[in-house]
């Protein structure tokens, strides 16, 4: 709830850090993947999928991303 009142919703400072820290390994970031994609489905479900956040891939591709991660495709 918190990441959807920043600007821009759900902005992804925290996971761009860790790519960076971590040489760009996206393996070792997957769990704050996991909380942009949560965050970005949040803000759709709240504003309707013609919002936009630079932060968040848009509706459709968010929702093959989420599905893409939950069988193992990463």
């Amino acid at each position: 709830e918190e990441d959807l009142k920043v600007s821009p919703p759900c902005q992804p400072r925290a996971l761009a850090d860790c790519l960076v820290k971590n040489g760009y390994q996206e393996k070792k970031c997957d769990h704050l993947i996991d909380q942009l994609y949560e965050c970005c489905q949040a803000f759709y479900a709240k504003n309707g999928d013609g919002a936009t956040s630079a932060s968040c891939p848009k509706p459709n591709l968010l929702r093959l991303k989420i599905e893409q991660r939950k069988k193992g495709i990463k």
